[in-house]
């Protein structure tokens, strides 16, 4: 944990350094290329040993998959071969070495560039393979349409921006930061007219970069502080069971893994700052002409914490690994995708049984509280009187439900997460059961609007919201120019 924790301030002080002597408009994308790549193995190299060369291994075998199958059915074989390669890693680590220590592990970083793999092959199967008709707007805005080099290739799984902690980006947002156009504005994105103006000077990260590091600081002074007075272990603790009474018992879960939270805000806050540290992660502008540098944040704190509904806790814990979930799983299921995706989710986190638990209940409880928001919700928002105090019973019960089922993913083991569910007798399990049985769950709609029903309202808002902002350009061998590259994304919106 040290190990990271220095290696990521490195990489800060590298960041900034990167930004400066070798801005794009200084040096050529070859040069950054090798630099963020040698600097992330170096970095790897120093926290996890020889390890680092499963990164390395994963990559490069990846990569010649793409080569020798071809694009027609490389996803395929390259989501089969990434995952099927991290959870044998992931096996060895838990049931050969280390079973239940939280410290930094090899399968940590491995489990971002699984991502980019994967993401990456199914975006070059959509932009090399695929006809554009049959492609939703955010897969035909995100396609690549020409095969990467090796080296963009481990540049994209291995630059020192994201080896440690993420987050996930998409490769043509990462190769448009490295050939320095993710700043020129294209005036069109925002008001939907055809005139093109160009920002000229770069926007500095530097308050984006102090606010998230206060912030960071923040979260480590409340999780070496207060997280270890609050473990979430003393759930299950013999004499708490049997003598605390249920609003009591109730609270203290809500508060011990309110307390868990601060070191994943920690991690994941830390690696943003240090992506826009080097000029990555600009999004454009807000109405009030503010700059944004959240193209690739991976939480929102303020609405995690007031969350009135599973789903808006879910639109902000972990924003670039759901919408990897959904653009590799979701939306290109057959059937059932959100049970589909939930077990993907689970796999990909690791082997550990409470991984599976918390996913298997995160099902019941997603489908449950689409079911209680469809159904009622609309009696509640006519009255602001009405709706505030809909709004405080429903956080309640949404931060009730998260904590609930979130409590197998800490414990990690089968006995002790069934010992905490029996104790509270299954109760949130028959609930949403009930529910389920009582409210009817709104069908997906068939035909051409297939993908965009079954989309999620989360990732509908995120994918318009990086539709809209996002200032990358086609990467393409001059395929599709920057006009169509901004028309393309302006149907989207209007879709």
């Amino acid at each position: 944990q040290v190990n990271f924790v220095v290696c990521q301030l490195f990489a800060l002080l590298a960041a900034v350094w990167f930004r400066t002597y070798l801005h794009s408009s200084k040096t050529s994308p070859f040069i950054r290329h090798v630099v963020a790549t040698l600097l992330g193995l170096y970095l790897a190299l120093f926290c996890f040993g020889w390890y680092a060369l499963h990164f390395v291994i994963q990559s490069g075998i990846s990569y010649s998959i793409m080569i020798i199958i071809g694009v027609e059915n490389m996803h395929k074989y390259c989501f089969v071969f990434a995952l099927g390669y991290l959870t044998v890693c992931q096996i060895t680590r838990v049931y050969i070495f280390d079973y239940g220590q939280y410290s930094a592990d090899f399968s940590g970083p491995m489990m971002i560039i699984t991502q980019k793999i994967t993401s990456l092959a199914f975006e070059i199967h959509d932009g090399m393979f695929r006809k554009n008709e049959d492609l939703t707007p955010s897969q035909r805005c995100l396609a690549v349409r020409r095969m990467p080099s090796l080296l963009e290739y481990l540049s994209y799984n291995c630059n020192f921006m994201g080896i440690l902690a993420g987050p996930l980006c998409s490769y043509k947002d990462y190769i448009t930061f490295i050939e320095g156009r993710s700043y020129q504005l294209q005036q069109s994105e925002a008001n939907g007219k055809e005139d093109t103006k160009y920002e000229q000077t770069d926007p500095s990260p530097n308050i984006a970069v102090a606010q998230k590091l206060l912030i960071c600081g923040l979260s480590l002074l409340f999780h070496m502080t207060i997280t270890k007075t609050l473990p979430v272990e003393y759930n299950i603790d013999d004499n708490f069971r049997a003598t605390a009474s249920w609003p009591v018992r109730f609270f203290y879960l809500y508060v011990s893994l309110m307390a868990a939270r601060p070191k994943y805000y920690f991690a994941w806050t830390l690696a943003d700052a240090i992506n826009n540290a080097a000029g990555f992660g600009f999004r454009g502008y807000d109405k009030n002409g503010v700059t944004r540098w959240d193209l690739i944040s991976n939480l929102r704190i303020q609405q995690i914490e007031f969350s009135t509904s599973f789903k808006m806790f879910l639109d902000n814990w972990n924003i670039q690994t759901a919408l990897w979930l959904k653009r590799v799983c979701y939306e290109r299921a057959t059937f059932s995708p959100t049970i589909q995706t939930f077990i993907l989710s689970a796999i990909w986190h690791g082997v550990y049984p409470g991984y599976y638990l918390t996913f298997l209940t995160g099902v019941l409880m997603t489908l449950a509280a689409r079911a209680i928001r469809n159904n009622i919700r609309h009696y509640f928002v006519e009255s602001p009187a009405v709706k505030l105090c809909y709004d405080i019973v429903t956080w309640m019960a949404t931060q009730a439900a998260i904590s609930y089922t979130v409590v197998p993913f800490v414990l990690l083991s089968v006995k002790p997460s069934f010992t905490f569910y029996s104790s509270c007798y299954f109760c949130l399990h028959i609930a949403s059961i009930l529910v389920l049985l009582v409210f009817p769950l709104k069908r997906t709609q068939k035909g051409s609007k297939k993908h965009e029903s079954v989309q999620p309202a989360w990732s509908r808002k995120l994918e318009e919201e990086s539709l809209l902002q996002k200032n990358s350009y086609s990467t393409t061998n001059n395929s599709f120019s920057q006009k169509q590259e901004i028309t393309c994304r302006y149907q989207a919106l209007k879709q």
